[in-house]
């Protein structure tokens, strides 16, 4: 209900904004948006429900004895990815509407961190998890982390990247889902070295190839035990390809959340270098 009333909300303002270059908010892509939304909105807390929350309930309560020891905090970077993109996919969608950039950020993160906070709500009756202020914040800096780039032009060369690649846990079907296996899971901090580099370099400086910083974990026991693992690697800003469509310009940049193979060292616990990391 509450998305329906942002929506609604958004759209009285802005039929009833006179603006002075007289663009135009459609109401029917705002509806579409706000069916597809409530249909997607279901279907996440059916499987969410299934996953997570067939277990016992309980009383609304607080994560503090496990929070910060399950998968020595990756979870927290999930949480932050997930907002992020979200965050990020709905901006554009509101964009196609007619919606200003800077608002469709804004409601764009509106409408992730509800999701997100729904569910921290929902943990804290589930008696096997609870309430977490951790994940709550890693949601929160999500959500706001695109505005921020827009509004500080300092962030912008620094995106955020996910990948897979099945650990032997989940080989074995210790996980049954690879979404919750954080030992499957990479999480990429992508930066767009030619905005950084002093203009003669960022000249003769491949524009579709990054560097990027990866996160992942290892051995976990879920009671803190395991380890963290640093990589150092290429990354390929998609971009930067050639074509100018808008189709074409908006594939690039969804390709542009996801980190596809490439060329990587890991610095840590030890170092293995890869020709190609997933």
């Amino acid at each position: 209900m509450f998305l329906n009333f942002l929506f609604y909300a958004q759209l009285k303002a802005q039929v009833n904004n006179t603006q002075s270059d007289s663009n135009k908010v459609s109401a029917t892509k705002l509806l579409i948006i706000g069916g597809t939304t409530a249909a997607f909105f279901t279907y996440g807390y059916i499987v969410q429900n299934n996953i997570w929350w067939k277990e016992e309930k309980s009383s609304f309560h607080f994560n503090s004895s496990q929070d910060y020891k399950y998968s020595l905090n990756a979870d927290k970077l999930g949480h932050f990815y997930f907002a992020y993109l979200t965050t990020n996919i709905y901006s554009d969608l509101f964009q196609w509407t007619g919606i200003k950039k800077r608002k469709a950020l804004l409601y764009g993160g509106l409408v992730a961190f509800t999701f997100q906070t729904f569910t921290e709500i929902r943990d804290g009756f589930s008696a096997g998890y609870g309430f977490s202020w951790g994940d709550f914040t890693a949601n929160f800096l999500g959500a706001t982390y695109p505005s921020l780039q827009e509004y500080y032009p300092v962030l912008k060369p620094f995106d955020f990247k996910i990948s897979f690649y099945p650990s032997e846990k989940y080989k074995n079907g210790e996980n049954r889902y690879i979404l919750d296996d954080y030992e499957s899971t990479y999480h990429w901090l992508s930066i767009d070295v030619n905005q950084l580099l002093p203009k003669s370099v960022a000249k003769v400086f491949p524009d579709f190839i990054d560097v990027t910083i990866g996160h992942s974990v290892n051995n976990l026991d879920c009671f803190g035990g395991g380890n963290h693992e640093l990589y150092i690697g290429l990354d390929w800003d998609f971009e930067a390809l050639p074509g100018e469509g808008k189709l074409w310009k908006t594939i690039k940049r969804w390709m542009n959340f996801y980190h596809f193979p490439a060329p990587a060292v890991k610095v840590y616990p030890n170092v293995v270098w890869y020709g190609l990391k997933f």
